[in-house]
C-alpha cells in the first residue's frame, strides 16, 4: 500500500520522493528530482519541479508552479494561481534557464490568491501575502503585506490573525516584541514551547 495518494490525472516523474500522508490530486506534474514533504496537499493543476524540494505540511492550492530556484520551508500555504517567476528580465528568443533566481518561502507563511512573487526574494517566516500582491523585494518574518508593489500593511502573529498596537494575538494571547531592527519576534518564553 502506497504512503501517498496521487490522483490517476497526475504524473510523478522518476527521482521522485514524496513525504507520508501526502495527496496530489487531478491533472499535476512533479518533475523529476523534486522532493515534497510528508502530509502535503497539492491541488489540481499543480506542476514542481524539476529540482524542487517543499517541506512537510505544505498546502499548494490549485493552479501553482513551484520552479528550480523556488524553495518552501515546512507549512506554507500558496494560494490558488498564485505566480513565481524564475528570471527578472524574461525573453522569449532569450534562453536563461542557467541564471534562475533563487526564492525562498519562510516557514509556516501565506501566500494569497493570485499573488505574484518575483524570484531572488526572500518571504520570511509566518508572513502573510495578501491576494493579488507582488512581490519585489523581501518580505519580514510575521509582516502583513498588500498590493503592487506590495507594501507592508501591519503584522500577523503565527496563528495569521492581525496583530493590533499592543502586539498580541487576538486568538492565542500570544505576545510579540518589535525589537530595534524593526523586526517582530515572540517575545522569548514563547519562542521556547
Amino acid at each position: 500500500m502506497e504512503r501517498y495518494f496521487v490522483h490517476e490525472t497526475s504524473r510523478v516523474d522518476d527521482q521522485v520522493e514524496i513525504g507520508d500522508g501526502t495527496k496530489i490530486w487531478h491533472f499535476s506534474h512533479v518533475l523529476s528530482r523534486s522532493a515534497i514533504g510528508a502530509h502535503c496537499i497539492l491541488g489540481q493543476n499543480v506542476s514542481v519541479g524539476p529540482d524542487v524540494r517543499i517541506g512537510d505540511g505544505c498546502k499548494i492550492q490549485n493552479n501553482v508552479s513551484i520552479y528550480r530556484g523556488v524553495h518552501l520551508d515546512d507549512e506554507v500555504f500558496c494560494g490558488p494561481s498564485c505566480v513565481f517567476t524564475n528570471v527578472l528580465t524574461p525573453r522569449a528568443f532569450v534562453e536563461r534557464k542557467d541564471s534562475f533566481d533563487d526564492t525562498r518561502v519562510g516557514r509556516g507563511a501565506t501566500i494569497g490568491a493570485n499573488a505574484t512573487i518575483v524570484c531572488g526574494v526572500t518571504i520570511g517566516p509566518y508572513s502573510m501575502i495578501g491576494a493579488g500582491a507582488v512581490i519585489t523585494k523581501d518580505v519580514p518574518a510575521y509582516a502583513l503585506v498588500v498590493g503592487n508593489p506590495a507594501r507592508q500593511l501591519g503584522w500577523v502573529s503565527r496563528e495569521g490573525e492581525r496583530l493590533g498596537e499592543d502586539l498580541i494575538c487576538p486568538r492565542t494571547g500570544e505576545e510579540y516584541t518589535l525589537g530595534s531592527n524593526g523586526r517582530l519576534a515572540p517575545r522569548p518564553e514563547i519562542a521556547e514551547r
